[in-house]
Order: C-alpha cells, then sequence, then structure tokens
C-alpha cells in the first residue's frame, strides 16, 4: 500500500465527504511549516529506543548524586525520595507512550504541549529543556573530572573536560545510527552492571566481604533521616535530576521505523529500570554506605557511594570497575543530552519559536545548527568546574535541571489528558488510538500533581535551605528555573495574547498524526518463510 501526500485542507475534505477512516502503512505527510514530515531520518530501531529508555538516565544523578543525598537526606530519605521520583517518571512514560505513538514528532513533549495545552506553554517547555539540556552536558563532564580524580589528579581538569566534549560531539555528529548503537552498548553495560552491583552489595552487607563485617541495616537503624523532613526536600532535586533524561525516548521516537511497535516496549520497561537501577540500587548503599562517610561526594570525598561501599568491604576490584561504569554511564549522558537538545530546537523551530536553520537537518539527518549550539554551550558552562568544586557546580547544576524537569513532566501529564479530553469532545473512539495506556487518567493526574507540589516544596527550600539561614545567594541559585520559566512563559502570553487554554474542540488531532495498518493487516504478510526471507534480503 502507497503511502499518501495531502495538505491539511485535502485532508479535512476527504474526512468530511467519506465515513471511512484513512487506513496507511506510513504516516500521512502534510506540506506547511508543521509538517509531521522532517528532515530526520527514522534509522533507529525498536532494540535501540528500547536500551535508550532503559539507559538514558542513568549517569551522575544516581551514581555520583547519590552521595549528596545520602549526606544530606539519610538512608529512609533517599530511598523514599527515589521510590516518589520513580512513580512519577512512570505515569509520565506512559503519557509518552499513548501519545508518541499518535504523535511521533521531533520534539515531542513541546509540540504536544502547543497542540493540546497553548503554544505559550510549548513555548515555555520547549526552552526550558534546551537549557535543561546543555546543563545537564555541562553537568556530565564535569562529573568525568571527579570520576577519573579517582585514578589520578595529575592531569588538569579543563584537560579532562576538553578532551570528553570532543568525544561527546563526535558520538553526535557522527551517523544516527552510530548514536544509537553507542547507546545501546552503553545501556547494555549499565544494565548488565546493575545486577553485580545488587547482589555483591547483598553479600558486602551480610558479612560476605573480605572484611567479614556484617552491615545489615544498621545505619537505617541509626540516622533514617539526617535533617528530618527539610533533608528529605534536598534529597528530591537530585533524585529528580537522576531520573531526568527517562522522556528522551519520546524525542527518538521521531526517527524510529515503527514508533508502534518500538515505543510500547520501552514504555514496559521502565518499571524494570526503576526498579533495579533506582529502587534497588539506592537501597543498596543505604544498607552498606555511612551518611556520614568523609569520602562521599558533596561532602569532604569526592567518590560515589557505590565506590566507597566496595572500598570500605575491601573489594579493590570491583570498586574500580565500579568507577569505569559510571565513567561510560556519564559519557552515555552527556551525549543523549546533546541528541535531546538538538531535536528539541528542531521542534521549536517547526512551531516558529525558533530560528529557521534549527529546524533543518542534513542529507545523514543530522540537525548540525542545533547540535551545535547545544553542545558548545554545553561544554563552554562545564569550564566552570576549573574554578569552583565538583561537588558545589553539581548542586548548582541538579537544583537548575530538577526543576526544568518538574516543569517538562508536568507538561507532559497535562498534554496527555488534554489530548484524551479532546479525542473525547471530537466524539472520537477510545478504541481507534494506535495504542492505549491502562493508567489513564490516574498516571497522568498522579504525576502533574506532585510536579506542581514539588516544585512549591523547592520554594521553601529556597528559602530556608538547608545548613544555613536564608539568603538571596541560595534562593536565586536553587529557584532561579522556575523565575526563568515564568519569565519566558508570560512573555510567550504577551506575544501570542488569546485564551489560555486552547479549545479542546478546535484541536486539529490528524494534522501531526501518524496513521497505521491495522495490525490484522500487518499479520497477514505471509508465513514464518516469507518474513524471514523478507528480513535476510532486508
Amino acid at each position: 500500500m502507497m503511502s499518501t501526500s495531502i495538505s491539511p485542507s485535502d485532508g479535512a475534505s476527504s474526512q468530511e465527504n467519506s465515513t471511512e477512516k484513512p487506513i496507511h502503512d506510513e504516516p500521512i505527510h502534510y506540506t506547511g511549516d508543521h509538517g509531521a514530515d522532517t528532515d530526520l531520518h527514522r534509522q533507529l530501531s525498536t532494540r535501540h529506543l528500547t536500551m535508550i529508555a532503559l539507559g538514558s538516565s542513568i549517569g551522575m544523578g544516581l551514581w555520583l548524586g547519590s552521595g549528596v543525598s545520602l549526606q544530606n537526606g539519610g538512608p529512609a530519605a533517599i530511598f523514599i525520595g527515589y521510590l516518589l521520583a520513580g512513580t512519577m517518571i512512570w505515569s509520565v512514560a506512559h503519557a509518552i507512550g499513548e501519545m508518541a505513538v499518535m504523535y511521533p514528532l521531533p520534539s515531542a513533549f513541546v509540540q504536544w504541549s502547543s497542540i493540546f495545552v497553548d503554544p505559550s506553554v510549548g513555548f515555555a517547555v520547549g526552552w526550558a529543556y534546551w537549557f535543561s539540556a546543555f546543563i545537564t552536558i555541562a553537568n556530565e563532564l564535569q562529573g568525568i573530572v571527579t570520576v577519573l580524580n579517582y585514578w589520578t589528579d595529575s592531569v588538569p581538569t579543563a584537560a579532562w573536560i576538553t578532551i570528553f566534549w570532543f568525544v561527546i560531539i563526535f558520538v553526535n555528529a557522527w551517523a544516527v545510527k552510530f548514536f544509537g548503537e553507542v547507546e545501546v552498548v552503553c545501556s547494555s553495560i549499565k544494565f548488565g552492571w546493575i545486577f553485580v552491583v545488587i547482589i555483591s552489595l547483598i553479600v558486602v552487607s551480610a558479612g560476605g566481604a573480605p572484611n567479614q563485617e556484617a552491615i545489615g541495616f544498621r545505619y537505617w537503624n541509626a540516622t533514617p533521616f539526617t535533617n528530618g523532613f527539610k533533608g528529605f526536600l534536598s534529597v528530591m532535586p537530585t533524585c529528580i535530576f537522576a531520573m531526568s533524561g527517562s522522556e528522551n525516548s519520546a524525542l527518538v521516537s521521531a526517527e524510529t521505523q515503527d514508533p508502534r511497535k518500538s515505543v510500547p516496549r520501552a514504555v514496559g520497561s521502565i518499571w524494570l529500570r526503576l526498579s533495579l537501577f533506582y529502587i534497588l540500587g539506592s537501597l543498596m548503599i543505604t544498607i552498606t554506605v555511612s551518611p556520614t562517610d568523609p569520602g562521599l561526594f558533596g561532602g569532604s570525598g569526592s567518590s560515589s557511594p557505590f565506590v566507597i561501599a566496595y572500598q570500605n568491604a575491601g573489594i579493590t576490584a570491583l570498586a574500580h570497575i565500579m568507577n569505569a561504569v559510571i565513567f561510560i554511564s556519564i559519557i552515555s549522558t552527556g551525549s543523549i543530552s546533546g541528541f535531546g537538545g538538538s531535536r528539541i530546537l528542531m521542534g521549536l523551530s517547526h512551531l516558529g519559536l525558533a530560528p529557521k536553520i534549527f529546524g533543518r537537518a542534513d542529507k545523514q539527518g543530522r540537525p548540525v545548527a542545533g547540535l551545535f549550539i547545544t553542545l558548545l554551550i554545553g561544554g563552554g558552562l562545564a569550564y566552570l568546574n576549573v574554578s569552583a568544586s565538583g561537588s558545589d557546580v553539581f548542586s548548582w547544576f541538579s537544583n537548575l535541571t530538577s526543576l526544568f524537569t518538574l516543569f517538562g513532566w508536568g507538561s507532559i501529564c497535562l498534554s496527555h489528558l488534554r489530548m484524551r479530553y479532546a479525542w473525547k469532545v471530537q466524539g472520537r473512539d477510545v478504541a481507534d488510538l494506535p495504542w492505549k495506556t491502562w493508567t489513564y487518567p490516574y498516571a497522568s493526574i498522579w504525576g502533574l500533581t506532585w510536579c506542581v507540589l514539588l516544585i512549591i516544596a523547592e520554594f521553601y527550600l529556597s528559602v530556608w535551605p538547608l545548613h544555613t539561614t536564608s539568603n538571596a545567594k541560595d534562593f536565586f541559585a536553587n529557584y532561579v528555573s522556575v523565575i526563568v520559566i515564568l519569565v519566558i512563559y508570560l512573555g510567550a502570553r504577551i506575544w501570542y495574547r488569546g485564551p489560555w487554554w486552547v479549545d479542546a474542540r478546535d484541536i486539529d488531532l490528524d494534522k501531526l498524526r501518524r496513521f497505521y495498518a491495522p495490525k490484522d493487516e500487518e499479520a497477514k504478510g505471509g508465513g514464518f518463510v516469507k518474513k524471514t526471507v523478507g528480513w535476510v534480503l532486508k
């Protein structure tokens, strides 16, 4: 069956004159600046999307940031923090799944917010996420310095930053499929290693390490919360920062061959990532590392709590391997941030919210202008680490990123609720959705509610910070993200004017939609032999 290329007006008239629903193997390509078709190439497969979803957010936030959280909040605080943040990103992932299958657009949630909520919200979300992307690159690059200092501190900080800045540039500047393969390898390493971490640290806690000291839940019993409720609130930005990046699977969906197959699989893997990496991973360090350990990153030391756990247990080899895995994770997360930031700029450009040059890609499907500016600013900011301590830079950047992330997650959940509402008021059948999440509407409501509550809670922590009295410096360092978002949003409101909400009855649900052939027709593609031969020839 051949794909069809029509204009929006043609599509509207054809639907009015026919009661049959359009069926296409490929997406309908629309003309105009807001068309679903772009210069991006669909070079990524289900394997790429699934592995990127599994490992995209496993970086400095978990491996190093957990040390800051353990020190400030205590074992119970960090475990509850990751549990709460996990339920939020699980909710966000299901909202993404339903929208990404039907609307696999370059900047995903930026365009969804503009379509289903309001262009001003899309404008604010897009620029906030782009800021978050290059800030994350800077944070990951300074994290590399911290990790490599475990082996040697004889190399200047600026030299390490420069070397691995170029590594991240190389991964993104090569073919998109090369980027996908790099992320598959990195995610496989991270995913496989977490099993080793969980099993080995259980053995360590039980007294099976060379030092033969049984720890059990000693630290939970002694100091479950090191700084009470305020300490718990101080943990949340790091937990959110650690899980930020999970939503990048939405950006990748525009470059996958079959979103209806790939996206649900990626969403289905969320529970595994949450339980293994975050919930069990954080539990392991709370039972093996004291929150008062002097070597913790964020305190007087600069080591990951996972590395410290092996050091204290007398397993030096695993400490070195753990540090190497952290290094790989940080490179991976920095590369994904460059990928995501460039696609965000492309979506903004297609909406007329950024210069047109960012909306173009080269013959290889790379948005060169977006990659250049994102990687340039991200790498440049990393040099702040030359004149400041790594833990201070991490705190500044993670606070900025976590609040941008909360705003983005909230917009995704709100867009999902509005999309479903528009679907309903326009008299459409839920059965016509190419993929439906069983969590609607409760998961999106849950995610949106907690995003709002945590933004309010972080205001409290910014006014009355941990370990010090109220001061303007800490307030702006911790809460400037919200101020930036409000200024951008209100500026966009003044520019766009009009109603605060897009009328759900006027939303064009088909203009940027991707149509699929019915699954029963796909199943008629031939028997096992025919499919196998076709796969080999392909």
